[in-house]
């Protein structure tokens, strides 16, 4: 999908340029204000870095969490550590194991987690944080010619931005 996206200061901007693009024949149902009142950020589809660094914790804990245990076992096969005494032999190699399980999570949470809020929200992250500042979201569906007939009158009402965006497809 393809979307032209104006950020407006007030809702009173935002319902003026949305009654201008519906005066200019633009279908109703190819343009939106997101903002108090009106459609959130989720119910248009903006994505939220939070559940996206989560889904990777979770798919990285997956692989790395059993990698650590083979890791942390073969390590201590390896090096033949008797680090606790009292687990004997296969123990220390159990335990060693369950060490390198350990350090497979925390680096998905630290890694997955970390990579998906820095680089996870794309260009929703800014919008999202616009519309947290109490602003709104003209946004318009549609053809080349649409996004331009939309853009010519969205530049009446001095948008702070309007920018072009394709939703990532999944």
């Amino acid at each position: 999908m393809e979307y032209l996206i104006a950020i407006l200061p007030d809702r009173i901007k935002a319902e003026e340029a949305y009654f201008s693009l519906l005066n200019a024949n633009i279908p109703k149902d190819q343009i939106s204000i997101v903002g108090k009142g009106y459609k959130t950020a989720d119910e248009f589809g903006l994505i939220n870095p939070n559940e996206q660094a989560k889904k990777r914790a979770i798919q990285m804990a997956y692989w790395l969490i059993p990698f650590g245990f083979g890791a942390g076992y073969t390590f201590d096969l390896i090096t033949g550590l008797d680090t606790f005494s009292w687990a004997g032999n296969p123990g220390n190699h159990i335990v060693g194991g369950i060490a390198g399980a350990i350090s497979g999570a925390m680096g998905s949470i630290f890694v997955g987690g970390g990579t998906g809020i820095i680089i996870g929200g794309g260009d929703a992250l800014p919008y999202r944080n616009r519309l947290n500042a109490g602003k709104y979201l003209i946004v318009v569906e549609g053809s080349e010619k649409i996004k331009n007939q939309a853009t010519s009158i969205l530049r009446q009402f001095e948008p702070e931005n309007i920018q072009g965006y394709v939703a990532p497809t999944n």
